[in-house]
């Protein structure tokens, strides 16, 4: 038996195991594990301490992204959409005791992945001990002030391994999950554990440990499996459309911040390009490039400039919900793109009626906390970014007002309820909706649009008439029927009088 006092980490790499650790790897499989699981132990022994609440910040890359979630931290549904619920990624929840199980798992996920890299153990820890310092520069200095760059080099390593080989396994659905004896509902909980702002790994971890695999088949099988995974977490579960070149691309951007980030802009429709080119306006000051126009001085003055005299105390009017949307001959119908910011408003022949089309969206059990982090990811302070989660958790939250609301959104094949009753799925964007400040021009073509609908009379009293005496087939054919008979009494007065004459 290893004597325990030897398996801490610098003996392990350094002097216990200086032989060839891919032979020991592929020849005493379970007893490395078995050596690992003792490290990693001895490792968990020395938790972070709490360090909530801090405002310190971050360092030179997109940091923000990797600190904990502050500006939602009162939300009374914090702890529900915000922590871990069967593993924590990084140091910020990592030695909390409820995720000590999925420890073990982890060290056996990464065994299984570095053994398909072609590398040594010794190999791609040292990428990563080579690089701790640009990778420790991605979280909030009070995350990781408690942590060596040995220790912290460890877990990165140990997370970014299991990491990649849980996505290849569930992106391939010939691998089996059940070998590592994870059952369908783990499965669904570490899935949604991977999109937590406070569980998320540097996308540098990762591509340094994709880059470096040897195996050049299964390096690019790693880079569609991420993006096999991202895309099904970001289309609708009945989208059967076969996937285009843009799904097909491998989302290895070097902008890339983690994968919270890259379903953002997936969801969002956005290329890393779109995302963080910038322009320069006339003082001189760049600023912010994104899909669509942030909110900037020159788009401020515009305006307020606008020909048509509107003014934002207009634009900002509160929209109806489904049902009062309804009520003045406004329809829903389903956008042709899953691209969340295809919200458009048309009025059918130009007139009537109304139609509003929004993306489809399929609510699950992940929705809450997916979109929940999205917010939070987006409100942190040094993410420059358009708000165009928030903006349109915002939007759908104002059309949402109660089951009612959910049903009729269902009907027009907007939303598919995977989550339980309608009363559920209106308390969900009810819930995430709370205090949000969405971006004041997105969307706003659309809601002075609805306004301007709302506000013409004749269509409010065409509305009336349908609703009052057209809302069933029944009295459609009533109707239909007096007016055929009017018409032939009309004919018959008329040969009459012809007749007469």
């Amino acid at each position: 038996m290893i004597d325990d006092n030897t398996l801490c980490l610098k003996p392990f790499f350094k002097t216990t195991v200086s032989s060839s650790l891919q032979q020991i790897f592929n020849e005493v499989h379970w007893r490395v594990l078995e050596v690992l699981v003792c490290v990693d132990k001895e490792f968990m022994k020395s938790p972070l301490k709490d360090s909530r609440g801090s405002w310190g910040l971050c360092g030179k890359k997109a940091n923000a992204a990797f600190a904990e979630v502050l500006m939602l931290r009162g939300h009374k549904h914090y702890r529900k959409y915000c922590e871990p619920r069967v593993v924590s990624l990084g140091p910020i929840h990592h030695g909390k005791s409820k995720y000590q199980l999925t420890e073990e798992y982890k060290l056996m996920l990464a065994d299984k992945f570095i053994g398909k890299t072609g590398r040594t153990v010794e190999e791609l820890y040292g990428i990563i001990e080579d690089n701790i310092k640009e990778l420790r520069e991605c979280y909030d200095e009070k995350v990781t002030r408690k942590y060596s760059d040995e220790d912290l080099a460890w877990m990165l390593f140990v997370d970014g391994c299991a990491t990649l080989q849980f996505i290849d396994l569930v992106a391939h659905p010939d691998q089996k999950v059940k070998d590592f004896k994870i059952k369908n509902d783990q499965v669904a909980f570490v899935e949604q554990d991977l999109f937590l702002l406070e569980n998320q790994l540097p996308y540098q971890l990762l591509d340094y440990l994709v880059t470096n695999t040897q195996n050049s088949e299964h390096r690019e099988s790693l880079k569609t499996s991420i993006q096999s995974f991202i895309n099904m977490h970001s289309r609708p579960v009945e989208d059967t459309k076969p996937p285009s070149d843009e799904d097909t691309k491998p989302p290895f951007d070097e902008n890339a911040v983690h994968l919270l980030d890259l379903l953002r802009k997936r969801l969002l429709g956005k290329t890393g390009k779109e995302e963080d080119s910038t322009e320069e306006d006339k003082s001189g000051e760049k600023r912010p490039c994104c899909f669509w126009k942030t909110v900037t001085d020159k788009h401020s003055s515009k305006h307020k400039k606008d020909k048509k005299g509107q003014n934002s105390r207009k634009d900002w009017h509160s929209f109806r919900n489904v049902q009062e949307l309804r009520e003045v001959g406004i329809h829903l119908e389903t956008s042709q793109s899953s691209c969340l910011g295809e919200i458009k408003f048309t009025k059918k022949w130009n007139f009537y009626p109304g139609i509003l089309q929004l993306p489809p969206i399929t609510v699950d059990d992940s929705t809450g906390p997916k979109f929940f982090n999205l917010i939070a990811y987006e409100m942190c302070p040094d993410f420059e970014n358009d708000f165009g989660i928030t903006s349109y958790i915002s939007f759908l939250d104002s059309l949402i007002d109660e089951p009612k609301d959910v049903i009729d959104l269902r009907k027009a094949g907007i939303l598919r309820n995977l989550l339980g009753s309608d009363e559920e799925v209106a308390l969900v964007f009810n819930e995430i909706g709370t205090d949000l400040v969405p971006n004041p021009v997105m969307y706003r073509e659309v809601r002075v649009q609805i306004q301007n609908y709302i506000e013409m009379k004749s269509m409010t009293w065409i509305s009336q008439v349908i609703h009052t005496h057209f809302d069933s087939p029944w009295t459609v054919i009533a109707f239909l029927a007096a007016f055929f008979v009017l018409g032939l009494s009309v004919v018959q007065t008329v040969y009459s009088i012809l007749a007469y004459y």
